[in-house]
């Protein structure tokens, strides 16, 4: 067989799909592996160049194969699909990664260290616990609400009806039905409980991690963001400027150009959601406190208040500050108080 220069690695559950090239970029491989088979496989091939579309396991399979001697490269799907040439499954799919990790203009995605997808995972397991929680506090209003029990938004509305699932006597409950909410009770209670030892762990994680600390100086960066940034981007390095650390989150217009004419929309809202609505909500934060004790400290943020709504401002200063995070992070620079600050 000749010798293997690049494969096309299409990752699954359990079936991968395997194709390879020689270095005349030639076909000299197809061929469907079982999980357990991967390893032993990889091990008895020479070094090469291994593409990986950036997927569930994707990080788990590059640190694995790297060990091994391979080079490995994972990329976004979405740049992946164009080079599929027709009919869709895992064959074409890893012909399509074999072709699309050798073209000179493919953006890669660094491979996450076993520290990073751990923190990661606190922060995934934290979002997932608050979803519940708002979802378990609505059913709790709702079902109150069909008999006729309200109380005032926030969180001492809830335990005011709390108060009146636990009172036996207040008979406007049936019996089936407080034991409905009283179980609901408890699952809010045990949620809450939960999300602050999932606080305390990524407390924990960034009082540990030196980058995280350095992160949390800037306005409106907190040890949440800190740590999510710091286990979300693996090599700071592979964004060309703060700009395009920008636009991965997703925090500038979105273009519909053409014939030399720039046509600017609104935020493009691509890339990670949960790091664009953490310096959405730090924006807004440092907004608010500005309004609270004034805002000629800040003479950027005021000129743009007074010509642009809240909300318009808090895109705005969120896009300025994951700037400066990507600068502090591949500079490995501290935070440094701009003069009007200072003063």
């Amino acid at each position: 067989m000749q010798s293997i220069s690049t494969i096309g690695l299409d990752i699954a559950k359990s079936v991968f799909q395997v194709h390879g090239v020689d270095a005349a970029g030639q076909v000299v491989l197809r061929r469907q592996l079982r999980r357990r088979h991967i390893l032993a496989f990889f091990q008895k091939l020479p070094p090469c160049l291994v593409g990986i579309e950036a997927c569930a396991s994707s990080h788990h399979w590059s640190r694995e194969l790297q060990a091994l001697g391979h080079t490995v490269r994972l990329m976004p799907p979405a740049y992946v699909k164009p080079y599929v040439k027709r009919q869709k499954n895992d064959s074409t799919d890893a012909e399509a990664i074999c072709e699309a990790v050798t073209r000179p203009n493919m953006r890669f995605v660094p491979t996450k260290t076993v520290e990073q997808q751990s923190c990661l995972m606190l922060h995934r397991a934290r979002h997932l616990f608050i979803r519940q929680q708002t979802a378990v506090i609505n059913s709790i209003r709702a079902y109150l609400a069909e008999f006729g029990i309200v109380a005032p938004v926030g969180r001492r509305g809830v335990e005011q009806l709390l108060e009146v699932v636990a009172d036996t006597a207040d008979h406007r409950l049936p019996e089936v039905a407080r034991a409905c909410l009283a179980a609901l009770g408890i699952q809010l209670r045990a949620l809450k409980a939960q999300i602050l030892e999932f606080d305390r762990r990524i407390n924990a994680w960034h009082r540990s991690n030196a980058t995280s600390k350095r992160l949390d100086a800037i306005p409106g960066v907190g040890p949440a963001l800190a740590t999510a940034l710091v286990a979300s981007i693996a090599d700071p390095t592979a964004f060309r400027s703060g700009r395009d650390f920008s636009a991965w989150v997703g925090l500038v217009p979105k273009q519909n150009s053409s014939g030399g004419k720039d046509k600017l929309g609104s935020i493009s809202k691509r890339g990670d959601r949960y790091l664009r609505s953490l310096f959405t909500a730090g924006a807004l934060a440092v907004i608010r406190y500005a309004k609270i004790q004034g805002t000629d400290h800040r003479p950027w943020l005021t000129r743009l208040l007074t010509r642009r709504p809240t909300k318009v401002a808090a895109i705005a200063l969120a896009n300025k500050l994951a700037r400066m995070a990507w600068a502090m992070m591949a500079r490995n620079e501290r935070y440094n108080e701009p003069a009007a600050l200072a003063a």
